[in-house]
C-alpha cells in the first residue's frame, strides 16, 4: 500500500530472516490464481511500495484511504520479485517472465499469512493476550504488563501509547499494527527471550484482519461505549467487530475469556463464550472476581479482591472506581497466565498510573492540573466524576474545571454527547479543538455547543488549544481541578495542513511555570507527576 504520507519504518530492529521461497510463504494462504512457473527467493516483504527492497515480496491490498494495488509497478520498479494482490488479473499478468504473482481475495489475511509464514510464526512461540473496549485497553494492558513483570515475566506490549520488547521502550505509531509489523515484533521478542505478550486489539484492527490467524490465549473485554461509528457505523457493528476477538481470529477460540460483568455487551459476550472458552467475569456489583470494601482515596484505592478461592487484600496508586475495573480485568488476565492471588496483589502496589491516564502537572500552582485522554462522552463522565470525588474529599470549595474538544472526521453524532457530558458534570468548561483533521475546528465547536447548551453550561470556546488551556488555567482558584481532556499522551496536534507538535502535559507545565514566575518571582522547575 501506498499513500501520500511518510512511509512507516518497519518495527523490526534486530532480526535476521532467511530467505524463503515464494511457494514456501503462500502456504495456508487461499489464492485464487497464481503465476506456474515463477517461484522466486524472498529477501523481504512490504506493504507499502516505498519500504520494498530488492527481492521482496510486495502485498497489494485494498485499504480505506487508499488501494495498494496502485502501486505495484512503483514495487516492482524498486525491485519486488513477486506480488500478492487482492484485484490483479493473473491471466493478464504483463509481467509475466520476471515477477511471480498470486491473486488473493483478501488482501490483509494474505498478508497475515505470508508475514507469519516469513518469521516462522513467532506467536506460536509467545502467549497472547488480547485486551480489547471502549475505555480501560491501554491503562490494562499496562497494568497486565506490569504484574506479569513481577513475577519475572519477559514480555512484549503492544498499545496506544508506546511498545515495549522485553526492557526496550519504543513509540507507538497504531495501537494495532499491520500483521507484517506485528510478526516482525514478535519475531525479535523471541530472539530476546519473551514469553508473553501483552496487546491491546482495536476494532478497527479486528475488522480490517489486522491479527488474523493469532491464536489468543487469554482476551479481555473491558466495556463497551459509543466511538468510531465513523468507522463501525452502528453499536452493533462495533461489538460484532470487538466479538471477533472471542470467535476466534483465523484460529482457535482464546482459552480464557475475561469479561466485565457489569457492563451488558460483557454479560452478552460472556454468554456467546461460555460454550468454547472458560468464562471469567468481573465487576464491581457482579462476577466471581469481584472488589468488596472498595475505598476511593486521592493517592490511590484499596479494596478487597474477592476470587473463587477465597480473597486478597489489594491497594494501589491508581485512583477511582474506573481503575478498580481496570485492576480487576488485569488481575483476573494474570491469573489466567498463570499468576497467584497473592503475586498479584504484591504486583499491584508496585504498578505506577500509565502517561496521559489522569496524569497531574505541577508547577508550585495552588490548585490541580490533570491530563487525560477522555475523548468520548462516557470516558469524559468517568473522569468528571473522579475529578469531582477528588476535590469534594478535601477541598469543600473546588471547582471541577473542564477542557475538551472532538476529533474532527470522526463520529459527529458524539460531540454533542461530549458538550452534554462535560457541561452536567462541570462548573466551567472550556470547549476547544482536539485534532481537528480536514475539518474546520470551529464547525466542530458548534456542533458540541449543542450539547452545552442544553444543560446551559458556563462554558467559553476557544479553537486554539493553547490559548483555551490558558484560559482554563487562569481562570482556576486555589482548590480547583483543571481537566485538559482528549489527547493524553498525544504529542502532537492533527491540523489539516498535517501534525504539528503539541503536547497537553509541556504545554500547561510551560503556562504554569510562566504564571508561577509572575505571580512569585520563582524559577522553581516544574515537574510532572502521576496521580
Amino acid at each position: 500500500m501506498h499513500a501520500d504520507t511518510e512511509p512507516r519504518r518497519p518495527l523490526l530492529l534486530g532480526y535476521n530472516r532467511t530467505l524463503m521461497k515464494f511457494q514456501q510463504l503462500l502456504h495456508g494462504v487461499e489464492t485464487l490464481g497464481e503465476s506456474s512457473t515463477l517461484d522466486p527467493d524472498i529477501t523481504n516483504i512490504a506493504y507499502d511500495s516505498r519500504l520494498v527492497q530488492p527481492g521482496g515480496l510486495f502485498v497489494a491490498m485494498k485499504g480505506e484511504a487508499t488501494d495498494g494495488n496502485k502501486f505495484i509497478d512503483a514495487a516492482i520498479a524498486k525491485g519486488a520479485v513477486a506480488v500478492v494482490s487482492d484485484a490483479v488479473n493473473v491471466a493478464n499478468w504483463p509481467h509475466r517472465s520476471s515477477v511471480a504473482v498470486a491473486r488473493v481475495s483478501h488482501g490483509r489475511q494474505a498478508l497475515a499469512r505470508v508475514s507469519a509464514n516469513f518469521y516462522d510464526h513467532p506467536a506460536r512461540k509467545l502467549a497472547l493476550t488480547g485486551i480489547t473496549g471502549t475505555n480501560g485497553k491501554t491503562t490494562t494492558t499496562f497494568l497486565l504488563e506490569g504484574l506479569l513483570r513481577h513475577v519475572d515475566r519477559r514480555n512484549i506490549l503492544v498499545g496506544t501509547v508506546e511498545y515495549h520488547v522485553a526492557d526496550e521502550v519504543r513509540p507507538s505509531p497504531h495501537t494495532t499494527p499491520e500483521s507484517l509489523d506485528l510478526h516482525a515484533l514478535f519475531a525479535e521478542g523471541v530472539q530476546k527471550g519473551t514469553t508473553e505478550v501483552v496487546m491491546e486489539v482495536s476494532s478497527h484492527a479486528l475488522a480490517q484482519r489486522r491479527v488474523f490467524g493469532l491464536q489468543f490465549d487469554v482476551a479481555v473485554f473491558t466495556n463497551l461505549t459509543r466511538d468510531h461509528l465513523d468507522y463501525h457505523s452502528t453499536m452493533e457493528d462495533y461489538f460484532g467487530a470487538k466479538r471477533l476477538l472471542f470467535v476466534g481470529t483465523g484460529g482457535e477460540v482464546p482459552r480464557v475469556a475475561v469479561v466485565n460483568a457489569d457492563d451488558p455487551f460483557g454479560q452478552m459476550l460472556a454468554l456467546a463464550s461460555e460454550a468454547r472458552s472458560k468464562v471469567v467475569r468481573y465487576g464491581l456489583r457482579q462476577g466471581e472476581i469481584r472488589a468488596e470494601k472498595v475505598n476511593l482515596r486521592r493517592d490511590g484505592s484499596n479494596f478487597d479482591l474477592v476470587h473463587p478461592q477465597g480473597r486478597v487484600s489489594l491497594r494501589s496508586q491508581l485512583v477511582g472506581e474506573v481503575n478498580v475495573y481496570n485492576l480487576l480485568a488485569a488481575a483476573a488476565a494474570a491469573h489466567a497466565r498463570g499468576c497467584t492471588w497473592e503475586q498479584i496483589a504484591e504486583g499491584a502496589a508496585t504498578l505506577r498510573p500509565v502517561p496521559g491516564r489522569f496524569e497531574t502537572v505541577h508547577a508550585g500552582q495552588p490548585f490541580t492540573v490533570v491530563v487525560d485522554y477522555a475523548h468520548t462522552d462516557d470516558a469524559l463522565k468517568n473522569l468528571i466524576s473522579l475529578a469531582r470525588q477528588f476535590v469534594s474529599q478535601s477541598r469543600p470549595h473546588g471547582r471541577v474545571i473542564t477542557l475538551f474538544g472532538c476529533g474532527g472526521d470522526r463520529d459527529r453524532k458524539k460531540r454533542p454527547l461530549m458538550g452534554r457530558a462535560a457541561g452536567e458534570g462541570s462548573d466551567f468548561v472550556v470547549l476547544t479543538s482536539d485534532n481537528p483533521r480536514s475539518e474546520d475546528p470551529q464547525a466542530i465547536i458548534e456542533e458540541a455547543k449543542v450539547g452545552l447548551d442544553e444543560v446551559k453550561a458556563n462554558y467559553v470556546t476557544e479553537a486554539d488549544r493553547g490559548m483555551a488551556i490558558a484560559i482554563a488555567l487562569k481562570h482556576a482558584q486555589p482548590e480547583d481541578i483543571v481537566l485538559l481532556a482528549g489527547k493524553g499522551h498525544e504529542k502532537v496536534q492533527v491540523m489539516k495542513d498535517g501534525d504539528h507538535p503539541f503536547d497537553d502535559v509541556q504545554v500547561a507545565t510551560q503556562l504554569l511555570q510562566s504564571m508561577y514566575r509572575e505571580a512569585s518571582g520563582s524559577t522553581k522547575t516544574p515537574r510532572s507527576q502521576k496521580a
